[in-house]
């Protein structure tokens, strides 16, 4: 372009220097000018092919390629032209195509013979092409013979490149065969040239997998190599000597503990060393070693950033981590923040991202680094700056905040805007009183253009806001109304309109968000309209004086042209016509149809539903007749287990969980009552936490939760098989009912099937013949076992044999008979209740602080504590607790803990119990004893 330029002045001032016509220097202009367009439209033309992706492989086939690889055979061998066609066999193998046995048989051959030639660019694709063949365990024999030639050369290129290989063949074919070479690997993990011993080590590791036995016998030489100045040969070494030694958590100890004392050359090696430290300080538990912590802060002073940001990370990683021992890390991860490499200064925003959530106060003082980093030029580094003063930011700073975000969120792509949303509702959350602010900022971005993830993160945000900030329900609602006018989303236009249903008729001025809804029966889709009804038809069920118009609407949807829409129509219009007369439906009323949750699951609903219309009767179907089946009831926990671990995946499993984690308990009895065998308990009083009858980690672990009715006690076994082996069937739990003479067993209910790693259930129901029956229970787990093949999996043959498995006892107290039920104003509940069925109690407890006292107690009564008596600093020296509960009969117990330390590992305790009844006083009083 610019010799084209030189041209064009050229050419103009040699016309005008010989004098020409004017006419001709025109003429001359005019074509240099369409010249001077042509070649910039061709260079644009070649720079937008430069952008446009291209392979020479797109349209390889491979039979052609089998085809080329014939020349393997030749008497002259070509290197250059073998070179493109292994690379070519590489690029099929890389793209997912699959050889047959005897394309990949063929192909081997010919790249074993090519061995034969020098050529070192050749060579070295030799070895990538054996590696990804896989050749068969007969072809192995022949990789060995050949390779074991170049373990033994004089050229140490070839000599770490057949080790490699040859270990990653033998690790995945054919592990027997490693005793061939183990002399040649273990005389490679000390030798001189660095390549050759690192490639041992790798082989090593590989082979640590497949035959562990052989190399754990060079860990002398692995230890020799450990002590090498190769950086690559010290970080290898120390990840096999780990390997080797990982079963032996005291050998470990001392390999770790030897190196933290020893600094290693290797940056590589010493961020590994870091790792394992830190899984040890893990495995610690409570007790911490602090020499292991004092490693780690030290190496937040070494001269490497790799190394420096991997302690740092570690440190902030460490479970229940003090905020004191956060600052260091903190203080060097914000010099990251400053540096001019991007990595680093990713590293260290994406890490204080992450303590922000456990720890935001710590992350504050580097606020006013991270707000220098919203304008970074990579955009990934600025997200996280974002998000993570969101997450820290104080109330006063968050307008100055969104200022910025705004202009902010038009430059970056929808999956750093949906990290941004995700961050302004925690924010939102946490200063409610902001929520006009942040909800405005939602709306306007609502209305931008954006795909549905970032349109439904939004939409999701605001109706978090909704549920927990009563104030912002008006306005949240406003501008949800404002978006489906433009919704170009089925879902989400559905979700608005079922909560506009559900909150909309407890607003204000309900009226106003009609005219929304109806535009949706006018303007959308059939499945948008059949939402619009519905949520109209709540409309006129919860507002009397709206239920004239309402059902004016819906009669315009009668001969809608969808078959949904027009039965929805039909069935409200019937509905709302019927409310004043008092009509029902299936035992239900309008109200407690549409506007509250179903008593029962909607399959149970469905399978009684098929049941009558396979035999009906004059009797009319009732909801009070639905029934739930076991199995059903398993299907349901184990749906909710599934949710509920998807929800907490980023907290982790507890460490002391016992078992699959199961239903919440109320919801679990609530549909134990609906079970064919339980149907006649009546209504559920309350349950208990669970009791775990068996050991974490023992054959099999059982898990009992105790439902409580009027006059019955439910208790449902959760149960779980953790033998591979195994199949039991007809699972039960017997009961030893002698010590509780108050207690008779009514019916068992057994698990029919209890796979390994399948949870499933079994219940017992007791029948309370007099009085409130506590006492401990014997319990054995009785079942029939069948034994199972892992890799076949069970037979139908096999008859099985009945076994039975002894349980810890379980123990029915009097917190079991009481509901945790508080009461606001303690002092006149007090006071209404009066002291004439008054107990007073003192007892000397054996704990260590007054907080552990009080839970215990609570536990004890199993009441509630109540005016927030029940948070206390752990050092303080005298507590009084307020609780309540609700005793089995309904009866109102209200009671006053009075806790003082009398020494470090005594607590006196004054209760005082009040109640209507004697008795139920002096019940309660005694079961702390």
């Amino acid at each position: 372009r610019g010799v084209l330029d030189k041209c064009v002045w050229s050419g103009s001032a040699c016309m005008a220097m010989t004098g020409g016509s004017s006419d001709l220097t025109a003429q001359g202009a005019q074509w240099l000018q369409g010249a001077k367009e042509a070649v910039m439209q061709m260079t644009k033309g070649e720079k937008k092919d430069e952008d446009e992706s291209y392979s020479p492989f797109q349209s390889l086939q491979k039979a052609a390629v089998l085809q080329e690889c014939r020349c393997f055979n030749d008497r002259e061998i070509n290197p250059r032209k073998c070179i493109s066609i292994l690379t070519k066999i590489l690029w099929l193998l890389a793209q997912g195509e699959k050889l047959t046995a005897l394309e990949t048989t063929e192909i081997f051959f010919g790249v074993t013979k090519l061995l034969m030639h020098k050529d070192q660019q050749l060579r070295r694709l030799l070895y990538l092409v054996l590696k990804e063949l896989k050749p068969s365990p007969e072809e192995v024999i022949i990789v060995c013979a050949t390779l074991t030639k170049d373990m033994n050369s004089k050229v140490d290129l070839n000599r770490a490149n057949a080790l490699r290989v040859l270990g990653a063949i033998i690790a995945r074919t054919d592990p027997t065969m490693l005793a061939q070479i183990e002399r040649h690997l273990k005389q490679a993990l000390v030798d001189k040239n660095c390549f050759v011993a690192a490639s041992a080590l790798v082989s090593g590791i590989h082979l640590m997998h497949v035959n562990p036995e052989v190399v754990r016998r060079w860990v002398n030489e692995v230890q020799t190599a450990l002590a090498s100045d190769n950086p690559s040969v010290q970080y290898h070494a120390l990840a096999l000597l780990h390997q080797i030694k990982r079963q032996d958590r005291l050998a470990v100890s001392k390999v770790v503990a030897s190196l933290t004392r020893t600094p290693l050359k290797s940056p590589l090696a010493h961020c590994l060393l870091i790792r394992f430290a830190k899984a040890m300080m893990e495995d610690g538990g409570s007790e911490r070693d602090r020499a292991l912590f004092d490693f780690l802060e030290a190496s937040l002073r070494h001269r490497s950033d790799m190394v420096i940001y991997e302690a740092a990370t570690a440190i902030c990683s460490l479970t229940s981590v003090a905020q004191r021992e956060l600052s260091p890390s903190i203080t060097v991860l914000q010099l990251f923040l400053c540096s001019p490499k991007p990595a680093c200064r990713f590293s260290a925003v994406r890490t204080l991202n992450k303590i922000a959530m456990a720890h935001p106060m710590a992350v504050t003082p580097c606020n006013m680094d991270m707000e220098g980093l919203i304008n970074d030029s990579n955009r990934s580094i600025a997200t996280l700056a974002i998000t993570t003063l969101l997450k820290t930011g104080s109330e006063s700073g968050v307008e100055r905040l969104m200022k910025q975000i705004t202009s902010f969120m038009s430059e970056i792509a929808d999956d750093f805007k949906i990290v941004v949303v995700d961050a302004i509702r925690a924010m939102c959350l946490k200063f409610p009183q902001k929520h006009r602010l942040l909800m405005t900022f939602l709306a306007n971005v609502l209305r931008e253009e954006g795909g549905f993830q970032y349109k439904k993160a939004i939409v999701d945000t605001l109706l978090s806001i909704i549920a927990r900030v009563p104030e912002a329900k008006e306005a949240g609602l406003s501008h949800l109304c404002e978006f489906i006018e433009d919704c170009e989303f089925t879902l989400l236009s559905t979700q608005i309109l079922y909560l506009l249903g559900v909150e909309g008729p407890s607003t204000q001025e309900p009226s106003k968000y009609i005219r929304f809804i109806y535009n949706r029966v006018v303007l959308e889709n059939a499945t948008v309209r059949a939402s619009a009804v519905s949520a109209l038809a709540k409309f006129g069920i919860s507002i009397a004086y709206l239920r004239p118009s309402i059902t004016v609407l819906l009669q315009r949807c009668l001969y809608d042209n969808d078959d949904e829409v027009r039965d929805r129509a039909i069935f409200f219009v019937t509905l709302l016509t019927g409310i004043d007369s008092g009509a029902t439906l299936a035992g239900k009323s309008a109200q407690s149809l549409l506007l509250e949750p179903l008593p029962v699951p909607l399959a149970a609903l469905e399978a009684s539903c098929r049941e009558y219309l396979a035999a009906p009767t004059e009797r009319p179907l009732s909801i009070d007749d639905v029934t739930i089946d076991a199995e059903m009831l398993a299907k349901m926990q184990k749906e909710a287990t599934s949710k509920a671990a998807a929800a907490s995946e980023d907290a982790g499993p507890a460490a002391d969980a016992p078992a699959p984690a199961m239903a919440a308990p109320a919801e679990e009895a609530d549909l134990l009552s609906r079970m064919p065998e339980f149907v006649h308990v009546g209504a559920r009083f309350t349950s208990s936490k669970r009791v775990p009858l068996s050991e974490v980690g023992t054959e099999y672990e059982v898990v009992c939760t105790k439902h409580l009715y009027a006059s019955h006690l439910i208790l449902a076994f959760q149960l779980n098989n953790t033998l591979e082996d195994q199949l039991l069937s007809s699972v039960t739990v017997a009961l030893d009912l002698a010590a509780v003479p108050g207690l008779a067993l009514e019916t068992h209910v057994p698990c029919a099937s209890l796979p390994f790693g399948q949870p499933g259930t079994a219940y017992a129901c007791l029948r309370r013949l007099e009085g409130v029956p506590v006492g401990t229970i014997p319990c054995t787990l009785k079942f029939v076992v069948k034994d199972v093949d892992p890799a076949t999996g069970p037979t139908d043959d096999e008859p099985g044999y009945e076994d039975e498995y002894q349980l810890e006892e379980l123990e029915v107290c009097a917190a079991d008979f009481m509901k945790r039920v508080a009461v606001l104003d303690f002092r006149a509940a007090w006071e209404s209740v009066g002291n004439g069925c008054e107990v007073v109690e003192t007892f000397s407890l054996s704990y260590n602080s007054i907080r552990q006292a009080m839970e215990a107690v609570i536990d004890f009564l199993g009441m509630s504590p109540c005016e927030n008596s029940a948070a206390a600093p752990d050092d303080v020296t005298k507590l009084t607790v307020l609780l309540s509960g609700v005793f089995l009969g309904g009866m109102q117990v209200f009671a006053i803990v009075n806790l003082r330390a009398d020494s470090n590992r005594a607590v006196g305790m004054r209760l005082t119990v009040r109640s209507s009844d004697m008795t139920v006083s002096q019940f309660v009083a005694s079961s702390v004893a």
